[in-house]
């Protein structure tokens, strides 16, 4: 942020690389450095937007994973900007650690994380789309994806990041995200749009004054009420470990969900501050 590229310390040695991408170093994102014996490692995040030759390769990379049409894909990521949606790429280059990486050969694309607008809440975003090629799974890129992209939001002024997932709950709250609450994400709008003119997006669309009127007719009296009974105490909260996380089970855990989503599978909504 700020026009200023920072390392992110990954295996030990942490140096500072202008040479991964032919962009200078105010586009990218954050750089890291990772010497595995002779061979060096090098990551970057981009936006798409900052790399449309690779547009065909991610809509490969997120088609493998959630098929739909390639059209659809394409028409999607095309519309990755500084405005948002943000489509964030993250990329590997590797070589001899004697000379920068770049100079050996192309990028290799890695994983693809997706940010957008939240509804009334001008410093939140929400986070989708997230992917590593099925190749380089299980090796802590998904980790290095969602720091980056976490680092991105925040040095361009966003405090507070959101997600849903259906299996992935545990992964995330490795990360620093607690279970929260539904919002409401907005793709198309610029950061400059004002809280106020977010809110009428979460306006509920039953929430319109009828235009005609009807003849009002009294309500009946309500049943009478039930002789008071005093409940009995609540159970003590308990907690469970899952996987190594604690929750409490007597709200949510990281087992259960009361949320469902269009296809009335159960969802986590889950969120962090940054």
């Amino acid at each position: 942020g700020g026009g200023k590229a920072s390392t992110w310390r990954a295996g030990g040695n942490t140096r500072m690389v202008c040479a991964l991408l032919p962009l200078s170093c105010d586009l990218l994102g954050f750089l890291s450095v990772r010497r595995m014996g002779s061979v060096s490692e090098e990551l970057s995040l981009v936006p798409l937007h900052q790399r449309p030759e690779l547009l065909e390769a991610c809509a490969k990379l997120l088609g493998e994973e959630w098929g739909k049409s390639r059209a659809s894909r394409l028409h999607m990521l095309q519309r990755s900007s500084d405005a948002f949606p943000a489509c964030l790429l993250l990329l590997r280059s590797r070589g001899p650690s004697e000379t920068p990486a770049a100079r050996e050969g192309p990028c290799e694309l890695v994983g693809h994380a997706r940010l957008s607008r939240v509804v009334a809440r001008p410093h939140d975003l929400f986070v989708e789309s997230v992917v590593v090629a099925r190749a380089l799974r299980g090796q802590g890129y998904g980790r290095r994806l969602m720091e980056a992209t976490e680092q991105w939001a925040r040095a361009r002024g966003f405090r507070c990041l959101h997600l849903t997932t259906h299996d992935k709950q545990h992964f995330y709250a490795h990360l620093g995200f607690v279970l929260g609450e539904p919002v409401q994400s907005v793709a198309f709008l610029s950061p400059a749009i004002s809280s106020e003119v977010l809110r009428l997006f979460s306006t509920p669309s039953g929430a319109a004054t009828a235009t005609t009127t009807r003849p009002r007719v009294p309500a009946a009296p309500p049943p009478p009420l039930p002789p008071l009974t005093v409940p009995p105490p609540p159970p003590p909260p308990t907690v469970i470990w899952a996987r190594g996380v604690l929750a409490e089970s007597s709200k949510q855990s990281l087992l259960e969900t009361p949320h469902r989503d269009a296809k009335g599978l159960p969802i986590f909504w889950m969120k962090k501050d940054i």
